[in-house]
């Protein structure tokens, strides 16, 4: 599979569970991520953040969490759970 099916996917399965996107906000986070140029990985760690954290998309959110995500390089969740703690935006 490669990187747009990835994120394609994985807002299919957002979509699946609920979580209704507009055609706006998923050309969006497309967008974002050919901006920033994050792997499909940062795009689904940051959006599933930003849902998680803010119980909604917010753009403003999404994309600083995709920046810091692609400028610290993370690959895991643990390493996304560390970052965020780091960032003061999860408690131990």
């Amino acid at each position: 599979m490669n990187e747009s099916e990835l994120l394609a996917h994985f807002l299919e399965d957002l979509w699946a569970k609920g979580f209704k996107l507009t055609d706006e906000e998923v050309s969006f986070i497309y967008f974002c991520q050919k901006y920033t140029n994050a792997s499909a990985s940062h795009a689904m760690f940051a959006l599933s953040q930003t849902l998680r954290l803010q119980m909604a998309f917010d753009r403003g959110f999404y994309i600083s969490l995709l920046e810091l995500f692609v400028k610290a390089n993370v690959q895991s969740n643990r390493e996304v759970v560390s970052i965020l703690k780091q960032n003061g935006l999860l408690s131990d």
